[in-house]
């Protein structure tokens, strides 16, 4: 007989518990809604808001909200090896991936900035290279002006 899967569960960002398939017993009593039953005792749950991809759920749980994240045994063995951290690192310094001439900087200091947004153009070998944010962050300061050339590795922008 498999072992069940033991999972982390991290209740509003500090509060840490283990749980099991044989913890828990859940019965569907509506449209995103559920009434669970764990370790003998009943609660009345309401799914809010999920985020299957980062495993991520809010919760209305006998009326009081709580934001859920689950972790597997991937996600357990990732953090005991100290991976997870590195990959939520933030960067914050925006360098030149190669030798250019600065076209257009379509951000200013201060300027909150997401994910995939664009903050300057680089030209370099004939060619427009947008550089875009690598993460969300404010935009701390800017090194650079339009019509400067820049090296590889020439530290462009900061974010915060």
């Amino acid at each position: 007989m498999q072992e069940p899967e033991k999972f982390q569960i991290i209740v509003n960002g500090s509060k840490n518990f283990e749980l099991d398939g044989d913890d828990l017993d859940w019965r569907p009593t509506g449209q995103g809604t559920w009434h669970i039953l764990l370790n003998g005792k009943g609660y009345t749950a309401e799914l809010l808001h999920t985020d299957f991809q980062e495993k991520y759920f809010e919760l209305r749980i006998n009326g009081s909200n709580f934001k859920v994240k689950l972790a597997d045994r991937f996600d357990q063995l990732i953090e005991k090896m100290g991976l997870s951290k590195q990959a939520s690192a933030k960067i914050k310094d925006i360098k030149a991936p190669m030798p250019g001439l600065v076209l257009e900087i379509q951000v200013e200091v201060g300027q909150e900035v997401s994910q995939g947004q664009s903050l300057l153009i680089l030209e370099a070998m004939k060619m427009e290279n947008i550089i875009k944010s690598p993460g969300d962050g404010i935009v701390r300061s800017i090194h650079v002006e339009k019509g400067n050339p820049v090296e590889k590795n020439h530290l462009l922008i900061e974010l915060d």
